[in-house]
Formats: structure tokens, C-alpha cells, sequence
């Protein structure tokens, strides 16, 4: 039987094309062409092909499960960076468990919150700086300002400007728990320190006794009342010396000259004023104002007995005594021309600690006669010799304190 062009093999009622070696079903044979000697080779070679491009196939399709896997992979990989990255950010900008608070009222009558523990102090006062030096906090001291210079390791703090103007941004970046202020800074200070929400507390002592009752509150204020107690002692035990000394002697008239030109003096309600009474003398200058400028033919009328200079101004006004004397109004002064005065430590200028020993340098300049040799612990000074005899010694105890 023919159908078409070619033989054909009939199989049952099927007639089957010879040349066709698979059918649709793939790889099937027909008796014929099994009988009309297909090599066992051809069948290896189609296996082998069919094996081959099956294989390819499946390498391709592997290939892009894995690029597909790797793909998922590394989305995994950042998502899980962005999340560390989002977590560290957000422990970052959360804000620091509060400070437990208390409330104190600082020395102007101010209420002011500050943490329990102050671990961190900005000084803005050279008083407060001495003060704290002398209590033995001074690791506390992360910052002062320009013008701390004692003891002389207090020059090695932070500088955060100068007392009127210091840096705001300074301060801020030192984190301190608390900015101790004096009356002398301005009020501007402690309100941008408040916008920051940084506490500041003010001293504000008057008179020597003042001064050790600040030094005392100070101790407290920082958890070392201890050695505030000590501080204060043994500084109300050498007032207690001196006035027992200069219980006899007369009262010595003095000007505390701040300034030559123009003539500044100190008012009757300020520390100094105060301690010059301690040191048994009494200003001349009846002012109600702290730094009153004075005129100088009131000062020839009431002829002080002593001119008083400190430290800080002896490059001033010490080498031009000699040329005061040539003035007209300073040369008729009895101070000057027998060359009566004194120069003591710029001590006497800080309510600080320090401040018992420029009383003590002072009274031994006013009244030698009560320091003689067996009645006394230290040698007096001559009127008219420049320096405090007991400075370094004062200056060891201080810093050993």
C-alpha cells in the first residue's frame, strides 16, 4: 500500500511514513525501520544529544534560581543593615535618662534645680575657682574662665572666655551639671544658660564671715561638707589669732587704692572693706557705693595714714609712688610723703579662702609692733616693702587644702 510519495508500512489498519524515526510521542520506533537496520551508535549519539540539550537546560534554569536566590539574598542583607543602621540611630537621639533633681536657693535668692550628684562644674569666677581648689573638688572643674589663674594648676582648665562674656557654645560642649556664677557676671549669662537648660547657681558674700559661710554652703552643695568643715575651721581659728593680736593696737586709717586715674576706692559694705577691719584698719572712704570714685581733695582732708595697693596693680601704681609725690594733691597727702603704704595680695580682691591670708599680710603691715619676735608666729614686714612675707607658705596650704 502507498500513501503519498513514500513506502510505507502498514501495521494493522495504520499506515506509517518510513521516514519518520520519532513520532509525536517522542523516540518511538517503528517495526519497519527496526527491521530495516538502524545502528545501535545512531541511537547512543541521539540519546546522548537529547541528554545533552536536556542537561543545558536545566543548568540554565539552575542559573536563574541562583541569581534569583542571590538577588533575595542581599535585599535581605541591606534590609537588615538599614534596620542595625535605624536602631543605632535611634538609640543615639534618645535622650539621656533625666538627672534625679533637687532644688537649692542660691546666695541671691534664687531657687535653682540641680542634680543630686555634680560631677561636672564651669567656674565663672576666680573666687569660686579658689574656693573649689581649696575644697579639693577640683576634678570637677571641667572649665573657667581667663581670668582663674590660682593656683597655678587652675590655668590648665578649659578657658571658656572672660567673666563678663564668656562662650555659650563653650560652656554647652563641656556638659557641665552646673556653672557657678558670682553677682559680677551678667545677668544675659545665666539666662542663655537657662535656655540650654543648664543650671547655674550664684555666690554672693559680703563680708569675711560671708565668705566662709559660702565656702561652708559650697561643701555641702557638693557632697563634701567634711571638708568644708575643715576649710572654715582652721580659717575662723586664724581670725580668732589675729583679733586676740590686734585687740591692744589702734585702728589705722587707710584708702584702698583700686585705681589712680581716675582715683577708685572701695565702698563701706564691700568684703574688703570688711576686711580691713580685720586686719585692724578702717577705710576712709564712707561710700555706699561697692567702687566709688573719689575726689582727691576730700581724700587730703582726711589724710589716711595708710595707701593700700595690691599685687595686681603694684606694676601701676607701686614704681609711680615717687611720682605721686610730685602731683599736686597726692604730694600734700602724710601717706605720702613719709611713704606709708602697703601692698598685699590681689587675695584681698577675691571672696575666696585665700582671703584670711591677705588679712593676715595686711595686719602685719599695719601693726608690726603686735608680730615682735616671741609674742608672734611670723616676723613683721617694714611699712613701705612690697610683697606678703607668708605668700608662699599661704600658697602651699591652700593648694594642699
Amino acid at each position: 500500500m502507498r500513501i503519498g510519495r513514500g513506502p510505507a508500512t502498514v501495521i494493522g489498519e495504520n499506515a506509517v511514513s518510513q521516514t519518520t524515526l520519532l513520532c509525536c510521542s517522542g523516540m518511538r520506533l517503528s517495526r519497519e525501520k527496526a527491521r530495516s537496520g538502524i545502528a545501535p551508535w545512531q541511537l547512543a549519539w541521539g540519546f546522548l544529544l537529547w541528554n545533552y540539550f536536556a542537561s543545558r537546560r536545566r543548568r540554565v534554569v539552575n542559573r536563574v534560581r541562583l541569581a534569583g536566590l542571590l538577588k533575595r539574598s542581599a535585599y535581605a542583607v541591606a534590609a537588615a543593615f538599614l534596620a542595625i543602621g535605624a536602631l543605632h540611630a535611634q538609640a543615639s537621639t534618645t535622650p539621656a535618662e533625666p538627672k534625679p533633681l533637687r532644688e537649692v536657693t542660691d546666695e541671691t535668692g534664687r531657687a535653682v534645680r540641680i542634680p543630686q550628684a555634680i560631677r561636672r562644674i564651669v567656674s565663672l569666677a576666680p573666687s569660686v575657682t579658689e574656693t573649689l581648689y581649696a575644697l579639693g573638688v577640683q576634678d570637677r572643674l571641667v572649665g573657667d574662665t581667663d581670668y582663674c589663674d590660682f593656683p597655678q594648676d587652675a590655668r590648665n582648665k578649659t578657658k571658656v572666655g572672660a567673666i563678663l562674656n564668656p562662650s555659650i557654645e563653650t560652656i554647652a560642649s563641656l556638659h557641665p551639671d552646673v556653672v557657678f556664677v558670682t553677682k559680677i557676671n551678667r545677668l544675659e549669662t545665666v539666662h542663655a544658660l537657662e535656655t540650654l537648660g543648664i543650671p547655674s547657681y550664684a555666690t554672693d558674700p559680703h563680708t569675711v564671715d560671708a565668705i566662709l559661710a559660702s565656702t561652708q554652703r559650697l561643701a555641702e552643695i557638693l557632697g563634701v561638707p567634711d571638708s568644708g568643715a575643715a576649710v572654715t575651721s582652721d580659717l575662723r581659728y586664724r581670725l580668732t589669732d589675729l583679733h586676740q593680736r590686734l585687740a591692744s593696737q589702734p585702728v589705722r586709717r587707710v584708702l584702698f587704692v583700686v585705681w589712680t586715674e581716675p582715683l577708685l576706692s572701695i565702698g563701706k559694705d564691700t568684703f574688703i572693706a570688711d576686711a580691713i577691719q580685720h586686719a585692724g584698719g578702717v577705710s576712709v572712704v564712707d561710700s555706699s557705693q561697692s567702687w566709688p570714685q573719689v575726689n582727691l581733695e576730700e581724700v587730703v582732708h582726711l589724710q589716711p595714714e595708710f595707701l593700700i595697693f595690691t599685687e595686681s596693680h603694684s606694676q601701676t601704681s607701686m614704681p609711680g609712688i615717687d611720682a605721686l609725690a610730685q602731683l599736686p594733691g597726692w604730694r600734700i597727702l602724710d601717706a605720702v610723703r613719709n611713704r606709708r603704704y602697703v601692698t598685699i595680695s590681689d587675695a584681698v580682691n577675691r571672696p575666696a579662702p585665700r582671703i584670711v591670708s591677705a588679712i593676715e599680710d595686711l595686719a602685719h603691715q599695719l601693726h608690726p609692733e603686735a608680730f615682735v619676735p616671741g609674742g608672734a608666729q611670723h616676723a613683721a614686714p617694714q611699712p613701705g616693702k612690697i610683697g606678703a612675707i607668708e605668700q608662699d607658705l599661704v600658697e602651699e596650704s591652700v593648694c594642699a587644702r
